[in-house]
């Protein structure tokens, strides 16, 4: 550890888990406090970021937890001046909440496909409208969005909204990385693959395989080059180098962590 991230003040959205193991979220929280930043923990389920605490507090990392509903707008303002009266300022926004719907346009029902743009993308919006005039203040930060290959690639089962609303935030991501670029704030995306994370025995087996956890993690890993899956750690690197002083001539591109898949599927 090099400290990359030494008294930084970093929010992390969807800092939580739905089960043990590496989600991106609880590894991005953890990684950045293992290089030395506080860690504003954001969830809309403070139990979810139970073990999250626990990981931090181990080694002696700083870390506060805060409850938040990140597509309502009036709590998203709320969580911006939460962490800035608990420590001062917002260095880093890690953009990382989402989440997939089944269905392609004739299944999927309206009410669905609106959930999955607030869930994914409005979420984004609004993070970024409440933090961005503190770091414009600041006259500097970094913010890193969590998208997905799905948003750039077919990645194995019609899921239209989530597909839609991840390729929304790759280019959100490069719009606002544009517009603020001359006021010191880079604004870049980290693009995951099919990791192993909680959720897959949590809710897509189910949705996929009918519950069984290898038979999914079979068929993923087969798409791989690499011929192993990462987990959310290996997001939270990626995260973690474009939200660093070492990515400090970087804004406004995307990092892929998927072991080749989509250059294969490309």
């Amino acid at each position: 550890m090099t400290k990359r991230l030494q008294d930084r003040i970093a929010i992390v959205t969807g800092a939580g888990s739905v089960g043990p193991g590496w989600g991106n979220g609880r590894a991005i929280a953890v990684r950045f406090a293992e290089e030395g930043a506080k860690v504003f923990a954001v969830d809309r389920d403070l139990e979810r970021m139970r073990e999250t605490v626990a990981l931090v507090e181990a080694f002696g990392g700083a870390i506060q937890t805060h409850r938040c509903d990140v597509t309502d707008g009036s709590a998203v303002a709320t969580l911006a001046q939460a962490c800035l009266d608990a420590w001062g300022r917002v260095d880093v926004l890690v953009n990382n909440v989402g989440g997939s719907a089944a269905g392609g346009p004739v299944e999927m029902s309206e009410e669905v496909w609106d959930a999955q743009v607030d869930f994914n993308l409005k979420s984004v919006f609004l993070a970024c409208k409440h933090v961005l005039p503190v770091m414009e203040r600041q006259r500097g930060g970094a913010i890193v969005n969590v998208a997905s290959t799905s948003g750039i690639r077919w990645t194995g089962s019609a899921q239209v909204a989530y597909a839609a609303t991840k390729a929304g935030v790759i280019q959100l991501s490069r719009v606002v990385a544009v517009q603020y670029a001359a006021k010191g704030i880079r604004v870049n995306t980290v693009v995951p693959g099919q990791l192993h994370t909680p959720m897959v025995e949590a809710r897509l087996a189910k949705q996929r395989t009918g519950g069984d956890v290898e038979a999914l993690l079979k068929e993923r890993q087969s798409r791989i080059p690499l011929g192993v899956e990462g987990d959310g750690r290996d997001t939270a690197n990626a995260v973690l180098f474009l939200a660093s002083d070492e990515a400090r001539f970087i804004t406004g591109t995307e990092i892929v962590v998927d072991g080749g898949m989509t250059v294969r599927c490309g």
